[in-house]
């Protein structure tokens, strides 16, 4: 796995922080920097994801949810969040399908072989 830059872990942890206090936009705008910066960096997508979710954007949220299990496949989080963006986005069906995959990986299985 690819080493994150110390900058975009810092800039990670700054969007943290925004977080941590309620400064949604802030937090996004440091989380897109983050992946853009670096667009293997899971953590970051996965982040911007769910913040991007508490503010309301769930097609962007959706979008960058698609991204952190295209990184990572057999992260069962990452499918569980991916799962809840389209149900805030009354996407029934999608969210049935991710949520099917989480449930795999809960189980022990995988979606994609190592």
């Amino acid at each position: 796995m690819e080493e994150v830059p110390p900058e975009i872990e810092e800039l990670f942890d700054d969007a943290n922080g925004d977080l941590a206090i309620g400064e949604l936009l802030a937090a996004i705008d440091k989380y897109r920097q983050c992946v853009e910066r670096f667009p293997s960096f899971f953590d970051g997508w996965h982040a911007l994801g769910m913040t991007l979710m508490k503010n309301g954007n769930y097609p962007e949220a959706i979008e960058a949810g698609k991204k952190a299990v295209e990184l990572r496949p057999n992260d069962q989080l990452a499918w569980s969040s991916l799962s809840l963006f389209y149900v805030r986005n009354s996407q029934i069906k999608e969210a049935e399908a991710a949520g099917a995959k989480a449930r795999i990986l809960s189980w022990g299985g995988k979606i994609v072989r190592d």
